[in-house]
């Protein structure tokens, strides 16, 4: 066993802690940051924990390696092993998976354990000491995950046996308060966190009813539908049609942008309104109720003639939204 380590480094707080305290022992670390669309830590910038991450690298003179996790974590997330939290969040598998992933990369950089941020008691699923415990035989990692916030609280592990890691300088940090982290990060002159806590979308309740929607209208896993969830207002017209409106100009390019070849695009013609994108089958009832949609959030003028195109492929036509749709009957199609 050598000095050298991989860091699960989400460019967070904790994860930023865990590294300059490894580094402060003379540990050499290379940095594996975890790509995902469901990253929530910086709102609309869904590439933010990436580049909090690769700054804390270049801060502190580490080696990053920036990987996705691939078509393979979303089946993951579709079919836990271990169960969701309160959302549609598989925290003990997506920490298993992740392992498994760092301990892969170990014999090609040359690592002998890994480094993680993870405090005792911070998140219900994942950061208790039984999952703990549970995650690391799991991934076949017993005894080679340190956990340098909260080590004190947790059994000693082997590079702390063997002296590589030197126990009396760890810490043992717990609970979801960052307060301790916080004075650390002073201590240490770490004072660049802008994701402090993180985030991820599989917690949240407006998308986790978006994702369990899809796994139950598709068996397929593709990584541009994540996206897709995440844009819009979302409607489930029936078992094999879905309905996408854009919020805002944002949106509207967005959808334009991932209009697939078996998908069809509605644009009012004449009159402010949003874009629409319909990904199934669709009748001539489905067109002219997607145009009651599109008009329910438009604005017509008087004297606007308030027609819709929609094109799919070589297949395009316009119609006219006679009325907006009632909101109880959108609603009850609200997904």
């Amino acid at each position: 066993m050598n000095k050298k380590a991989i860091a699960l480094l989400s460019g967070g707080l904790d994860s930023t802690l865990a590294v300059k305290l490894m580094l402060e022992q003379g540990i050499e670390i290379v940095a594996l940051n975890f790509k995902s669309p469901f990253c929530n830590c910086d709102g609309k910038d869904r590439e933010g924990c990436k580049s909090h991450a690769i700054k804390v690298a270049e801060d502190f003179e580490v080696e990053i390696k920036v990987v996705h996790k691939g078509l393979e974590y979303l089946e993951v997330v579709r079919h836990p092993k271990f169960g969701y939290g309160s959302g549609i969040n598989p925290c003990v598998d997506c920490r298993i998976f992740s392992f498994q992933m760092a301990k892969d990369l170990m014999p090609t950089v040359g690592a002998s354990f890994i480094v993680t941020g993870e405090v005792v008691g911070q998140r219900p699923m994942s950061q208790r000491k039984h999952p703990m415990f549970l995650i690391e035989k799991e991934a076949g990692l017993e005894g080679l995950i340190v956990r340098p916030l909260s080590a004190k609280l947790l059994p000693v592990t082997i590079p702390e046996k063997m002296g590589i890691v030197d126990r009396e300088k760890l810490l043992g940090i717990s609970g979801r308060s960052r307060k301790e982290q916080i004075k650390i990060a002073r201590e240490l002159e770490v004072d660049d966190y802008p994701c402090s806590s993180g985030g991820c979308l599989l917690t949240d309740e407006n998308f986790a009813r978006r994702l369990k929607d899809y796994f139950g209208h598709s068996e397929k896993n593709v990584w541009s539908e994540m996206k897709l969830l995440q844009i819009g207002r979302h409607f489930r017209v029936s078992s094999d049609l879905k309905v996408i409106v854009g919020r805002d100009e944002d949106d509207n390019k967005k959808l334009v942008a991932f209009k697939g070849s078996g998908d069809t695009l509605f644009q009012p013609d004449d009159f402010s309104g949003p874009v629409a994108l319909a990904k199934g089958e669709l009748s001539e009832d489905d067109r002219e109720l997607i145009a009651s949609i599109i008009l329910r959030y438009g604005k017509v003028k008087e004297n606007e003639s308030p027609s819709v195109s929609y094109q799919n492929g070589s297949s395009s036509g316009t119609l006219i939204a006679m009325a907006p749709i009632g909101d109880s009957l959108l609603d009850s199609m609200r997904v």
